[in-house]
């Protein structure tokens, strides 16, 4: 599926703004691009790397509940086949009017996680390496009309 620039350029917007959250223990924690994760680092000290990702609504098109719970469940599965450990997360609008169950994958590396989000359509991720700052990942070419961002990354 291909995106015009202005949709791109409205997706990053909302990718950079929307709320992302993972759960521990029952708590949820927060996560913010641009910004390092002490908090999910902390809660898993072995782990190098960490990837989040949804399988809910590939290229941002709106699905039936029941269609994204279940490539949900086949993305929880790939994680698992692969011998990651995949922790619940979410990402929502500030103004929750969308929400997307994820999963932050502990010790995932670029390329694979890459992979993963195109297997599942996913267009934004976001990655980062213990210590360092979260970047989302645009599965897309940067539109021309749209200026580098320091924690962006367009990857085609």
């Amino acid at each position: 599926m291909t995106l015009d620039d202005d949709t791109l350029s409205e997706l990053q917007r909302s990718y950079l703004a929307a709320i992302y959250r993972w759960r521990l223990r029952g708590h949820w924690h927060a996560i913010h691009i641009g910004e390092p994760a002490p908090e999910i680092e902390r809660a898993f000290p072995l782990a190098r790397r960490f990837g989040l990702l949804s399988a809910w609504n590939p290229h941002s098109a709106p699905r039936a509940e029941e269609v994204n719970r279940a490539d949900d469940e086949r993305l929880y599965a790939a994680i698992h086949a692969e011998g990651w450990k995949g922790v619940h997360a979410f990402a929502s609008a500030p103004d929750r009017s969308w929400r997307e169950p994820s999963w932050i994958v502990l010790d995932i590396d670029v390329p694979a996680l890459d992979a993963l989000a195109r297997r599942f359509g996913q267009l934004g991720t976001l990655h980062w390496p213990r210590g360092e700052p979260v970047r989302l990942r645009m599965d897309a070419t940067r539109p021309a009309s749209l200026p580098p961002h320091p924690y962006v990354d367009w990857i085609q």
